[in-house]
């Protein structure tokens, strides 16, 4: 590439810079100390341009690129693992935990806080309060700080805050649901039957947080016996949010009368009295809201319930 033509040893010059702008059209300036550059002129400037255009293009496209941080960890900070810091719903008496799990603690500290009365519970493993029912409990092999409850009780039911000590504070909110499951046995206190008939006892669980692992039935205290010699005896449970477990008893007899008691694992028991009737038609029968043997709905579920059980 040739910049300056016809030029002699005795001419002096300095070229202080060349700045080539290509926008609208093509431009060239030259600053020189001196003006003896008589025919001195500039050839190849498409030239310089293209080269140009391309260092432009190259820089532009550095520009583009993302930087990449390799083997640079990003520290976010503390955060909670909301997955596994859920609402919990427990039962009167038995010990509840709450669970917060907080990754990237660092040298921060947990504390756990009432939203009732904004009492602070627990700092760390520290416990704040006059009710020793409360305390904080963790692992070092773990991210999790949980809230125990021992014993509690319905008031104890609300929002509780898991909070962790930046700056500002961060935290997460959980509520705690204290439930006491009721237990009914249908018609109850006291039922009067036929003899001949089905004994149908029907006791229902509401307001449990889970079913119940196992519903025991007995008769007089003595826990009922599904293959004695007697036979007859059979017991059908349906578990869901509402459980059911029908206890059927065919051919009542006199002997069948008595106490009955329906015992979930999770829930208060539930007695009924059960009178095996020799053709008496006591008053009792003839009053209240008690469903009764002689009623058709009734018939219509215990005819339903024979067929399924003789299945």
């Amino acid at each position: 590439m040739e910049f300056i033509k016809n030029w002699t040893p005795t001419t002096y010059f300095s070229l202080g810079f060349l700045l080539l702008y290509v926008q609208s059209g093509k431009s060239a300036a030259i600053s020189t100390k001196s003006n003896e550059f008589e025919g001195t002129h500039i050839q190849n400037i498409d030239v310089l341009e293209n080269e140009y255009n391309q260092l432009d293009m190259d820089h532009q496209t550095h520009l583009d690129t993302p930087t990449k941080l390799v083997g640079t960890p990003i520290n976010r900070g503390p955060y909670f693992d909301t997955s596994v810091s859920k609402n919990v719903t427990a039962l009167v008496g038995k010990t509840a935990y709450l669970n917060c799990r907080v990754h990237n603690l660092g040298n921060k500290t947990v504390s756990w806080i009432r939203h009732r009365d904004l009492h602070l519970l627990t700092v760390g493993r520290f416990t704040y309060t006059s009710d020793l029912r409360f305390q904080s409990v963790h692992n070092p092999q773990t991210e999790d700080w949980a809230l125990q409850v021992r014993y509690p009780q319905k008031r104890d039911s609300g929002i509780y805050e898991c909070q962790v000590s930046t700056t500002p504070p961060i935290s997460h909110c959980m509520q705690l649901s204290i439930v006491e499951p009721i237990t009914v046995i249908l018609g109850g206190p006291e039922l009067y039957i036929n003899t001949g008939s089905t004994i149908n006892l029907t006791c229902i669980i509401r307001h449990s947080p889970e079913p119940p692992a196992a519903i025991y039935w007995t008769h007089d205290n003595a826990e009922i016996s599904y293959d004695s010699p007697r036979g007859g005896v059979s017991v059908i449970t349906e578990k869901g949010e509402i459980t059911t477990s029908y206890l059927l008893i065919q051919r009542a007899k006199d002997p069948d009368s008595g106490r009955y008691t329906c015992s979930p694992t999770n829930a208060n028991p539930v007695s009924v009295a059960v009178h095996v009737l020799n053709g008496e038609h006591p008053a009792a029968m003839q009053h209240g809201n008690q469903l009764r043997i002689r009623d058709p709905i009734y018939i219509f579920i215990l005819v339903i319930l024979t067929i399924v059980v003789g299945r």
